[in-house]
């Protein structure tokens, strides 16, 4: 066994495999494999292993085509059988909404060169004659879905990393794992330690265990998970052909031939938690006991839509265990508060990710960065706040029980929560609040007239549009209060303070005791890594604004940059709260509640001043998120509820009231404000999203070197935002909410990253990225996957001249 190497990849199920061969694909033949058992031990060895290319997620689906291609290369370059079987996937709809994402999807497969597309009931009976389509709305055909051999692609990647120079070691348990002082490694085994700057977990079931050995908890928990394989199908056997798979997600079970019988799976409401005080270390190609009665229901609704499953008898049922995340995503990526250790676990459909996970774990530790934002995989969306056992055990049974569900736009799930809450929270929940869930804190979304209100469902307009609508214009025409207490926010501190900022961020930071500016934060590759707002407090110290759910991931860039000597960097996000107060009688609501002058000639925007408000000492900012005239009062959170009650009370002479995040995003999209994760993210380049003047060329910064290089280029694409068609939105009742593709002329040019109705303009709006396309264009926005006529816009519809946001 090798004593040193590049990278230790421990686990040797279908992830760990990959990634070792990516790391060997992307040029490192130093890489070693550690697996206690046997390859594909533990959840690998008994999947039902089914591919598909189409996710909700643009990006996942361009991981699981790359998945879905790779394995015919890996068969020849190896010679070793992925088991590879392609009949097609036919997907059907008996929802009015599951119609609705099926042809939201096809118009994302259209835009991405995938072929997923509706076929007729004729069609799919050729296709699949033991099903009965009736109850049926829509019917999608994927011809590239099926299933692969899972110890074969496990097995295939294993050779391919072999063939580059990486080493496999079975039978090798970890039982320890150091950092040494210079960031590097000591792996130890029970045949001998090994030397690595990389550590990556990839230990599947036993993930959490192998965390711990670096004294990191991640939130996990195993489930039992059933699927059973019927016995010979005579009308399977009688074909001449294997039959496509089916998913009808409506029914809450998933169906594929096997041999000449058919699989069929079911994630059931009364679900089995496993393992809840840690994997037994002794575990590897084990299988729990038979237990169909839990998954009846599901078995019935399948018999129902294919009949031969009830007439058939039971080869063999396989009761195994799988290993869930809190939002059943992949947690992945370089845990922040360790140097050189990768994280890689809860991964449930693997074989549809496989090949996608380990090039993006290769190339982030190899390159720096991904290719793509993979945010909604990155272990920096959970904090330590997550590692809850009750809220990963309450979150896990429900992301399990509704494993097939609609993840519908703007959905919020109530699992596991209240879980992180600030002092106004009972206040606002008695005021009508319905909450969100951002980075494990609650924060209204929108009020309701009655409180315990919840939010309905769906891809069209839903309960809280009517109300939103009433907060967005009672800020546009009067004022709003907005809990921003979710943004991110950290002091830096002393002498060098100045400096370690100017060394982080591409803009220049101020010079002035009172000034703020708006500054990107630059990725590996040259893109946005995020956005801040830098005020300067006093001559030594700043005050930073940053995303909210972000501030474990903008972790990462601030550790790139040493900080000077008797300088302090502190994130004050649980112990400062703060308020948004915005529309145009902002001023004079928060006037009577100070002395300190608001006069524009006074308080100009883009500055800030330490003041006392209704009594409590706030640092206000003139700025505003809804491009109005606005301050941000930022104050310590034991004075929240003090300045809050104030704040509400002034605001009844003004008729003026509550704002959720909902109104919010409206009232940025109306303005045509971008946020991160939406319209900043990695991916895209400052000249693309409108940053490049806030890049300092003339200064060093973190990752100029990367961004001076994208920057000669002209851009890929251009971030627009669009005005959709009054009667096409009030035909279908849905505005553009995410995601949703962008066609000019028959050709796709782009796609949807925000879109909100502009209740105070009477416009269905989106922001999105275009290429080949110009303001005054005419485009087909996709909306519930239906062309809705649409225009680019030359400038934001409200305020285009800023006149109101510097009143």
């Amino acid at each position: 066994m090798r004593t040193q190497a590049q990278a230790v990849v421990i686990g040797g199920g279908v992830i760990g495999c990959s990634i070792l061969y990516h790391l060997t694909k992307l040029g490192w033949s130093d890489v070693v494999m550690l697996e206690r058992d046997e390859l594909t031990s533990g959840s690998t060895w008994h999947a039902a292993a089914n591919i598909h290319g189409l996710h909700d997620s643009a990006n996942i689906s361009r991981l699981q085509h790359y998945t879905m291609r790779l394995y015919d290369e890996l068969e020849s370059e190896t010679g070793q059988s992925c088991g590879v079987f392609r009949p097609g996937s036919l997907y059907l709809a008996q929802t009015e909404n599951r119609e609705h994402q099926l042809k939201l999807q096809a118009a994302k497969a259209k835009l991405y060169g995938m072929n997923f597309h509706e076929i007729s009931r004729d069609e799919a009976e050729r296709l699949h004659p033991l099903v009965n389509f009736d109850g049926i709305r829509t019917i999608m055909w994927e011809p590239d879905g099926g299933n692969v051999d899972p110890s074969g692609v496990t097995n295939a990647y294993a050779v391919g990393a072999r063939q580059r120079g990486a080493e496999i070691n079975r039978f090798t348990p970890v039982i320890g794992t150091e950092q040494q002082l210079d960031g590097s490694w000591i792996v130890k085994t029970t045949k001998g330690d090994i030397h690595t700057q990389w550590v990556i977990n990839a230990a599947g079931l036993w993930g959490r265990e192998v965390a711990k050995l670096a004294g990191i908890e991640v939130p996990l928990q195993p489930t039992e998970h059933q699927y059973f394989v019927t016995e010979t199908i005579a009308e399977i056997a009688a074909m001449d052909r294997r039959l496509p798979s089916v998913a009808d997600r409506d029914g809450e079970y998933y169906l594929r031939q096997e041999g000449q019988g058919l699989l069929v799976g079911a994630y059931e409401k009364d679900m089995r938690f496993w393992a809840e005080n840690g994997t037994p270390l002794d575990f590897a190609h084990d299988l729990f006991p038979d237990d169909l009665e839990r998954i009846e229901d599901n078995m019935m609704r399948a018999i129902d839509r294919v009949p031969a499953v009830g007439t058939a008898g039971i080869k063999r049922v396989i009761n195994g265990p799988m290993i869930w995340s809190p939002d059943s995503n992949v947690i992945l990526g370089p845990v922040p508060e360790l140097r050189n250790y990768f994280m890689c676990g809860g991964i449930i459909p693997g074989f549809s990710q496989s090949a996608g996970m380990g090039l993006m774990v290769a190339q982030w530790i190899i390159e720096g960065e991904m290719q793509y934002d993979m945010f909604p995989w990155d272990v920096a969306r959970f904090g330590h706040w997550a590692n809850n056992p009750d809220f990963v055990k309450a979150k896990v049974q429900d992301v399990y029980a509704h494993r097939f569900a609609i993840h519908f736009p703007n959905e919020e799930r109530a699992a596991g929560r209240p879980l992180r809450t600030r002092p106004v929270y009972e206040l606002q929940k008695d005021m009508g609040a319905v909450f969100g869930l951002n980075y494990g804190w609650e924060h209204p979304l929108w009020f309701a007239k009655d409180p315990g209100t919840v939010d309905t469902n769906g891809f069209t307009r839903q309960n809280w549009w009517g109300p939103v609508g009433e907060e967005s214009r009672m800020l546009r025409d009067r004022a709003g209060i907005i809990d921003i207490s979710n943004f991110a926010k950290y002091r830096v501190k002393g002498a060098g303070a100045e400096d370690w900022l100017n060394a982080v961020f591409a803009n220049n930071m101020p010079k002035t005791v009172g000034r703020s500016c708006l500054t990107p934060l630059i990725g590996v590759r040259g893109g946005i890594a995020g956005d801040a707002t830098v005020t300067r407090v006093a001559e030594d110290e700043f005050y930073v604004i940053s995303s909210g759910m972000a501030e474990r991931y903008h972790k990462r860039f601030f550790d790139m940059v040493p900080l000077p000597e008797g300088t302090t960097f502190e994130s004050l996000t649980d112990t400062m709260c703060g308020f948004n107060i915005a529309g145009p009688k902002s001023r004079d609501l928060l006037q009577r509640l100070t002395n300190t002058s608001l006069a524009t000639e006074d308080f100009p925007f883009m500055r800030s001043q330490w003041i006392d408000i209704a009594g409590v000492r706030a640092l206000a900012l003139r700025v505003s998120f809804t491009g109005d005239l606005g301050w941000e009062l930022h104050c310590a959170v034991e004075d929240q509820q003090r300045l809050y009650e104030a704040l509400l009370e002034a605001g009844k002479a003004f008729d003026a009231g509550p704002v959720g995040g909902r109104a919010l995003m409206s009232l940025r999209v109306e303005k045509g404000y971008g946020s991160w994760s939406r319209e900043y993210s990695p991916e895209y380049w400052p000249q693309e999203v409108g940053f490049e003047r806030l890049c300092k060329m003339d200064k060093e910064f973190l990752n100029k070197d990367a961004v001076a290089e994208v920057m000669k280029n002209a851009p890929r694409e251009t971030l627009v935002l669009l005005h959709l068609d009054e009667a096409d939105v009030t035909a279908s009742n849905a505005d553009a909410t995410g995601g949703e593709p962008i066609f000019k002329d028959g050709v796709g040019i782009g796609r949807v990253t925000s879109g909100a109705y502009g209740y105070s303009l009477g416009m269905s709006l989106a922001l999105g990225y275009v290429k080949n396309a110009v303001p005054g264009d005419q485009v087909e926005v996709m909306v519930l996957g239906q062309p809705h006529k649409a225009v680019i816009l030359d400038k934001p519809p409200f305020d285009p001249d800023g006149d109101r946001l510097r009143a």
